[in-house]
């Protein structure tokens, strides 16, 4: 229902409407003394109503989901900090020449285990620089998948901004021309009067 187009049957006695706006499935409606605001393409309730002095006024902004924001940028600091570590640290010149295969003799007092594990572990050190770069460039390609996701799910919004209560958000247009519509109609410059007053200058005195 196009609660915008039949916003008459919500006024009060003697409350006026003075402009409406239609924005996708929902709208503004200001009247004389409320600011109405159908919001059925959003969370929560599909309808809410300020107050025209408790409106401080109207803004066009952007939101998205932080929490992908906050993921794409730590997945993005790992991947530099991994990738720069396997740029700048060669461990296969530091270990890659250490050998601890001593034969027989490491057999002979029962150490043969334990050295084979140790140099193992070496063998491994020695490839870690390369599996920094690896692990890093993977890093970096999923902070670029969770940031696209993130700047794709940012969405335009016309915000409300209400005086001791949440702000009210609703699909903003593209036309910037409507935010400035809006908060002309509910915060309306100070007006001027048409009557000024007028000073009659003195009769001539009878000669």
């Amino acid at each position: 229902m196009d609660w915008v187009a039949r916003a008459e049957s919500l006024l009060y006695d003697g409350e006026a409407i003075e402009a409406d706006v239609r924005l996708d499935r929902g709208g503004v409606v200001v009247t004389s003394h409320r600011v109405l605001v159908f919001t059925p393409d959003r969370e929560g309730s599909n309808y809410r109503q300020v107050d025209r002095p408790n409106v401080e006024g109207v803004d066009a902004t952007t939101s998205g989901d932080w929490s992908f924001l906050e993921l794409g940028v730590k997945a993005l600091v790992v991947g530099i900090v991994l990738v720069a570590a396997g740029m700048t640290v060669s461990l296969d010149s530091l270990v890659g020449n250490v050998s601890l295969d001593s034969g027989g003799a490491a057999s002979a007092v029962g150490i043969g285990g334990m050295l084979g594990m140790l140099q193992t572990m070496l063998t491994l050190m020695a490839q870690l620089d390369d599996l920094m770069r690896l692990f890093g460039g993977l890093a970096l390609a999923f902070a670029a998948v969770v940031l696209g996701v993130y700047l794709w799910s940012r969405d335009r919004l016309l915000v409300v901004r209400v005086a001791g209560d949440d702000d009210i958000e609703l699909a903003a247009p593209d036309d910037e021309s409507v935010v400035e519509r809006i908060e002309a109609a509910i915060v309306p410059g100070t007006p001027t009067s048409d009557a000024e007053e007028t000073t009659q200058p003195p009769d001539d005195p009878l000669p």
